[in-house]
């Protein structure tokens, strides 16, 4: 994996057009002069706890004997359900969480952009080649900062593309997280079964 598939995934993962509805939902109660600041603040939290968990989860992957082949596996499996809710939402209603008052932490820096899944993929992709770490940290940062400029740009976005053009987009990247995660899939499969014969890969 390269930095910018890593970066790539990242980005997917963290789904920036996807959560533009929700901050704009959970932004307007507050001044619309601060928005800036907390957005920032927010971004600033999340590539915080991201960070924590990209040299932390190797750590708690030992600590519980997790196999690569099973944490690529189960890897492949979560980012296919969370590809499938892109690109067949929900019709129950919008899960944004009400927020009352200036949002802090939650829910915009946990879990919209630093959510279960964005952690549980710095931590496939850091226990996969760990000596490569500074190559992960950049990918990382990379689509952080991909992420941060799309919903700082949430307002005008929103305005321009229209409630069906965010979806449009949400739709696409999530048809392009689904192929990563059958490719994760097949590859823990075929490491699983290179384990048990002894013989390399296939994929």
């Amino acid at each position: 994996m390269t930095v910018f598939s890593a970066a790539l995934l990242l980005l997917l993962v963290m789904d920036p057009f996807g959560n533009i509805p929700f901050f704009i939902a959970a932004l307007k109660h507050v001044d619309r002069a601060r928005h800036t600041r907390i957005i920032i603040r927010e971004l600033l939290i999340a590539l915080a706890v991201l960070i924590v968990f990209l040299f932390a989860g190797q750590h708690i992957l030992s600590a519980l004997q997790i196999s690569e082949p099973a944490l690529t596996a189960s890897g492949g499996t979560v980012l296919l359900f969370i590809a499938t809710k892109m690109i067949f939402p929900s019709t129950g209603g919008s899960p944004a969480e009400e927020v009352s008052g200036e949002p802090f932490v939650v829910p915009l820096a946990i879990p919209y952009v630093a959510g279960p899944s964005a952690m549980a993929a710095v931590l496939l992709i850091m226990n996969r080649e760990p000596d490569r770490w500074p190559a992960w940290l950049c990918a990382l940062v990379l689509a952080w900062l991909a992420t941060g400029l799309i919903i700082s740009l949430s307002g005008v976005l929103a305005r321009f593309l229209g409630e069906k053009g965010l979806v449009a987009i949400e739709r696409l990247m999530g048809m392009l997280l689904v192929a990563i995660a059958i490719q994760m899939l097949m590859t823990g499969i075929a490491q699983f079964i290179a384990s048990v014969s002894g013989s390399n890969p296939v994929v």
